[in-house]
């Protein structure tokens, strides 16, 4: 909120304490506040300013050619006038940054919505005309004494930074013109009026979006996970589908990746997914036993078995260890490994160390299985050293549990759920 006390002089009232870290979010904020942090001598003193100023210490700024003034307010509420003076441009520099400007129409367009690119700096400086304050150039005046930036003027700078994000103008009537005046003199020059500039298309000059470099803003943060993934859209439709087409099996495609698209979603934004491997792209036949846990329908569980090679049983199996484990218990379940080295060192001193002496089950070992002797139970062990647990039933080996790292655990959960010793 701005009062205009007159045509050289505006007046802002106090801003509340500032939220986040950064006090400037555009380029030209963060080189106003560069100027400060450089110059000033003591940098405790900036540190100071910068806490008072997020505390909601500076009152109302008023921003006049050459001068910024705000009473500052210490912690124990004593109050400070602190200025920092800025030097004006002289006529002959206002008339060649107006030629300049109205050369491209492409900065008069940015002036008019609130922007201060960085090509228009460039050329300006190039013409002689340093808009923005350079090293030395902040002059502070307070009247608590200090002869440097203290922190009631740095607190003074950090506010007008917020300031200047919100309008540049604030820098031209600081280097000695107002607002309108520097319109009126744009529009005298030839510029285009503001109605046909504020009708353009939007957009930024290639040069002047270029040169901005790493002056640019970063990137806002990501939108948070949504609780599900969206519904598809349906293909219901009164005509008949196409000969080959089945509306129910690709509307059920769509809605599994939606979801597997969730989920990548949600283990992307899960700290401490970037220190993470990347695991293998799944086979086909592992992605039809993903697609058939979601339960599509008969029809379509005949298809998904015929396409991964697998009988009825046979994907049911895959099924329900996908249940318990995706990928991994599902190599477990179908794919045997030699277990070696270091490897099986380590798999045969935690099958030692599981139990007590007298109560080890003795164990055949065949790759990366163990079997029970005299009992249909069976462990088996993964790449990542996890224990599974496996039961025989009607000929075959089905998993009964999620893994485990110790062996006796994994063991012990085939007897709960079989209702038997192991």
């Amino acid at each position: 909120m701005t009062r205009y006390d007159n045509d050289a002089e505006r007046t802002f009232v106090a801003l509340p304490p500032a939220q986040g870290r950064g006090f400037a979010q555009t380029w030209w904020g963060r080189a106003w506040l560069k100027a400060l942090e450089d110059a000033a001598m003591d940098t405790a003193q900036v540190k100071t300013g910068r806490r008072l100023a997020r505390a909601g210490a500076v009152g109302a700024v008023s921003v006049r050619p050459g001068r910024i003034t705000a009473v500052v307010q210490d912690r124990d509420r004593t109050a400070h006038r602190a200025d920092v003076l800025l030097e004006r441009l002289s006529d002959a520099q206002w008339d060649r940054f107006v030629d300049m400007t109205i050369e491209w129409s492409g900065h008069v367009a940015a002036l008019l919505d609130r922007d201060m690119p960085p090509h228009l700096v460039e050329d300006a400086a190039a013409a002689g005309i340093d808009l923005l304050p350079g090293m030395g150039d902040l002059e502070p005046e307070c009247d608590c004494g200090a002869w440097d930036h203290c922190g009631h003027t740095a607190a003074l700078c950090y506010q007008v930074a917020r300031l200047l994000d919100q309008d540049p103008f604030v820098l031209l009537l600081m280097r000695g013109r107002t607002e309108s005046a520097v319109l009126d003199a744009l529009e005298t020059h030839g510029s285009p009026p503001a109605e046909e500039v504020a009708s353009r298309t939007e957009g930024v000059d290639a040069a002047e979006a270029y040169a901005a470099g790493q002056l640019l803003p970063p990137l806002p943060a990501p939108p948070g996970l949504r609780e599900g993934p969206g519904a598809p859209p349906s293909l219901e439709a009164e005509a008949p589908p196409p000969p080959g087409i089945d509306p129910s099996g690709l509307t059920f495609l769509a809605s599994r990746t939606a979801a597997e698209a969730h989920r990548l979603l949600a283990e992307i934004l899960r700290s401490g997914h970037d220190r993470q491997a990347v695991g293998p792209e799944p086979t086909v036949a592992q992605d039809a036993v993903r697609l058939a846990a979601a339960d599509p329908g008969p029809d379509a569980l005949d298809r998904l078995g015929e396409g991964s090679g697998r009988t009825r049983e046979e994907l049911a199996e895959a099924v329900h260890a996908w249940r318990l484990g995706g990928a991994t218990a599902l190599y477990v379940l179908e794919e045997e490994w030699a277990v070696a080295g270091d490897a099986l060192a380590r798999a045969r001193a935690a099958l030692e160390s599981a139990w007590e002496e007298d109560e080890r089950p003795s164990l055949r070992e065949r790759a990366n299985r163990w079997t029970v002797d005299g009992a249909p139970h069976q462990l088996r062990l993964d790449r990542e050293g996890r224990w599974w647990p496996y039961r025989r039933e009607g000929g075959r080996w089905v998993p009964v549990g999620g893994a485990a790292q110790d062996p006796a655990t994994a063991l012990a959960s085939t007897a709960l759920a079989t209702g038997d010793e192991p």
